[in-house]
């Protein structure tokens, strides 16, 4: 069994092919960080042009790269939602019009399912497991089952942790995307420099808050002389890379021992999505995972950000399910994980 899979969710395009074995016969990406960096920032029409442009000429390179023509294909997935639904509808109607034409299923895979079923893809891994999502428009705790059966613990009530990575980044006049920049700033740096806030640590519920943060940062920005020099920079991320860490441990702490009390075993923990990438943050939370005696999984980074390896993967899973959709499926600029469909 092979699939096609694109992703157009955001200001990466995107197109793997994915055998059912786990291997990954394609998976090329076109980023579009120099199309949006003058804007500090992801511009949704810039985008979804940018996408129009590139989709073609990445399927064929998949399907090249891979050594498959579409006779070889079991099926076409695509991310229709959540995401910049000028992009979605891109990647979503490319793949209607290639299942048509070709007489191949349609699966409509959500962008969530893709970060959190890689885990799958990238090495064993058996339900249930604990996910912690953490990217640029996403933030959220909760119980995989299975395909398609996703169990909520918390979220964010108010910004991604990514999305405050971005914002800091500006502030420090570190460049776009925010989230690498960050981290090698970090590094070298004083996290103790800064005194700034740990949003919700130490609450019953299992949400996140980082607007107060992210404010927190600003005010300290704001008191220092300008411009800043190198070490109040370096100073400042780190300050603020360990604040998130905090954060992030105590609430994958919490959510550990709900997992392990419902399910009587402990873990594990798997972290997906963009913010997955970052080292520090990667190393905090296998020290979680080690003292509540499992394991942390997290995708390679490649795999981490936003990429059409994902979305095949899901959608074979989807797939060998018999989870195939219609062509009416209307693209969703939001999907809630837990409003997906399983078997």
């Amino acid at each position: 069994m092979k699939v096609l899979g694109i992703e157009t969710s955001c200001d990466e395009t995107a197109a793997a092919v994915v055998g059912e074995d786990a291997t990954i016969l394609s998976n090329l990406v076109f980023s579009q960080l120099d199309e949006h960096r003058p804007y500090g920032g992801v511009v949704p029409e810039i985008a979804a042009r940018s996408h129009l442009d590139r989709l073609d000429g990445l399927i064929r390179g998949a399907l090249a790269e891979a050594k498959l023509g579409f006779t070889d294909l079991d099926g076409i997935a695509a991310t229709a939602g959540p995401g910049l639904i000028g992009g979605v509808f891109v990647g979503v109607m490319t793949a209607k019009a290639m299942a048509a034409a070709r007489g191949l299923p349609f699966i409509a895979v959500n962008h969530l399912e893709g970060h959190a079923l890689t885990a799958r893809l990238t090495g064993e891994l058996a339900f249930p497991f604990l996910l912690l999502l953490v990217s640029g428009g996403h933030c959220q705790l909760a119980v995989v089952e299975g395909v398609g059966a996703y169990r909520h613990l918390g979220g964010t009530i108010d910004d991604a942790v990514g999305e405050c990575f971005d914002k800091t980044a500006k502030l420090l006049d570190l460049g776009y995307p925010g989230g690498p920049a960050v981290e090698a700033a970090a590094r070298g740096g004083d996290p103790a420099r800064f005194g700034l806030p740990r949003p919700m640590m130490g609450r019953a519920t299992l949400d996140f808050s980082f607007s107060g943060l992210k404010t927190a940062v600003r005010h300290k920005v704001a008191a220092l002389a300008a411009p800043l020099a190198e070490r109040d920079v370096r100073d400042m991320a780190a300050s603020f890379q360990a604040a998130v860490a905090d954060v992030l441990a105590e609430r994958c702490e919490r959510a550990l021992v709900h997992f392990q009390d419902s399910h009587g075993q402990a873990g594990p923990l798997v972290v997906a999505g963009g913010v997955a990438a970052n080292a520090f943050l990667r190393a905090r939370l296998e020290a979680v995972a080690k003292a509540a005696g499992t394991e942390m999984i997290a995708p390679p980074p490649k795999l981490c950000t936003d990429n059409a390896a994902m979305i095949a993967w899901a959608g074979l899973e989807r797939l060998r399910l018999g989870l195939t959709d219609d062509f009416g499926f209307a693209p969703r600029p939001r999907w809630p994980l837990e409003e997906v469909r399983g078997p």
